[in-house]
């Protein structure tokens, strides 16, 4: 069986997110979306509340998993018996970073490879930063998240205009 992970903190999932996990639930097998404690990072949303958006976005897709995870990726990938990490890239300007994640995983875990897909076109600028901000000052985000994720975000920022 060919396991892989997509690993994030996914702090909201984005439509560019969902697009990859779409896409790569066909290559394999089983995909567990891993949403990632990660202590160098302040979020929006806390690990219970990302999880669940994950869960609710991708209830439909039989081969996801979603799971959470803290600590090093390459120990979750190897509790789970997976291969094969997804890494989403938008732009080169990702490339650099990534490509030195891969390597240190690589180094780690010489027997899991990490594969990059880069997002569709139309999602090549967008990113959860944008997304939060853009729902902080009352814009539309309905194209840019899944419609759980804009109820949240507006529940989270804007709770005057619900």
């Amino acid at each position: 069986m060919k396991i892989a992970v997509y690993p994030g903190s996914f702090d909201p999932i984005t439509n560019g997110h969902l697009n990859i996990i779409e896409r790569a639930v066909n290559i394999f097998d089983e995909l567990i979306v891993a949403v990632v404690v990660n202590p160098s990072k302040s979020t929006l949303f806390s690990l219970e509340e990302r999880e669940f958006m994950v869960k609710e976005v991708t209830k439909d897709l039989e081969k996801v998993k979603v799971q959470t995870f803290s600590g090093l990726l390459i120990n979750f990938m190897k509790k789970n018996e997976a291969k094969v990490i997804i890494r989403g890239m938008r732009a080169i300007s990702d490339f650099e970073y990534e490509s030195q994640l891969a390597l240190m995983n690589k180094k780690l875990a010489p027997e899991i490879e990490t594969i990059f897909m880069v997002t569709c076109s139309k999602y090549a600028y967008l990113n959860s930063s944008i997304v939060k901000e853009i729902a902080s000052l009352n814009g539309c985000v309905a194209q840019l998240v899944p419609e759980i994720v804009e109820k949240k975000l507006k529940e989270k920022l804007l709770p005057e205009n619900i």
